[in-house]
């Protein structure tokens, strides 16, 4: 019997420029989560999804909202250090369904390269926690329609945001 070797740390990096102040980066990312998550396709109720929520604070849950109103958890907020890091717990499994006993963790950088430009990292790492599933998983977040293609919609409509925000501000 062949047994699947895994790669122990396994983890998915990604980063992506957006043309927004660091503040901003940050509240895009947590706080209006629904303006660049892919709803339509990334959601685990049955229903279609209305929202996607991080609660602000330490213990917070991370979770999507049906629009029949059923709430979905997906994970939980670790580490709250507005505006420079969040830590999310993915509670998901294989088969994207909350799975409580699973633990692997999306952190994510804010760094300012100046007040209009934040670099923006994210780290999905303990991948390994899928067992025999760790590289598919692995590959499915590195995919265009993982981490990859959902940072970079995060960074259009982040820096969008910011040029709307700078042309009000001039008118």
């Amino acid at each position: 019997m062949n047994t699947p070797k895994l790669t122990p740390g396994l983890v998915v990096r990604k980063t992506v420029t957006v043309a927004a102040p660091i503040a901003l980066a940050f509240e895009v990312f947590t706080g209006d989560i629904a303006s660049w998550w892919p709803m339509a396709s990334h959601h685990i109720g049955e229903a279609d999804c209305a929202a996607v929520v991080i609660e602000p604070r330490v213990g917070g849950r991370w979770y999507e909202r049906g629009v029949n109103g059923v709430e979905c958890v997906w994970g939980r907020v670790a580490l709250w250090e507005a505006p420079r890091r969040v830590v999310l717990v993915w509670q998901l499994s294989a088969r994207f369904e909350f799975d409580p006993a699973l633990h692997t963790e999306v952190d994510v950088h804010f760094i300012a390269i100046d007040d209009r430009t934040t670099r923006v990292e994210l780290e999905h790492r303990g991948l390994d926690a899928y067992g025999a599933d760790a590289m598919a998983m692995h590959d499915t977040f590195s995919s265009p329609n993982g981490w990859n293609g959902m940072l970079e919609h995060f960074a259009q409509v982040t820096s969008q945001r910011a040029a709307t925000a700078i042309n009000h501000s001039r008118a």
